[in-house]
């Protein structure tokens, strides 16, 4: 979707720094972090939100689930932390495109990530 920030990000219009990315996903830090680690899972491919998963794009959705324990590993946060998803603007969601909240209490890596 040509407006959407997201979009731009995962495809490097914008530039953030990657915390993991391959063909599908994109793993970013969240710019306004609710938690000592606090990073963004979202597929490459716009889908508004969990709403609209469908058969058609439900592979997308499960690239961003294979991808979640590798992006935890990565940070050294595995058996540590939460996933959370906000579908719609009445559960917080405030991007229209469909994207994963990695989130854990660990102190001593938020200097590796901002």
């Amino acid at each position: 979707m040509a407006d959407c920030i997201f979009c731009k990000l995962a495809n490097g219009e914008i530039p953030t720094k990657m915390i993991f990315e391959n063909d599908k996903v994109a793993c970013f830090a969240d710019a306004n972090p609710q938690a000592p680690v606090h990073v963004l899972v979202l597929p490459k491919c716009h889908i508004e939100s969990a709403d609209g998963i469908t058969p058609e794009n439900s592979d997308c959705v499960k690239a961003v689930f294979e991808a979640i324990p590798q992006v935890a590993d990565k940070l050294g946060i595995k058996d540590n932390y939460r996933v959370i998803n906000n579908c719609g603007e009445g559960a917080g969601q405030s991007v229209k495109h469909l994207h994963f909240h990695i989130v854990s209490g660990d102190e001593t890596l938020k200097a590796r990530l901002f």
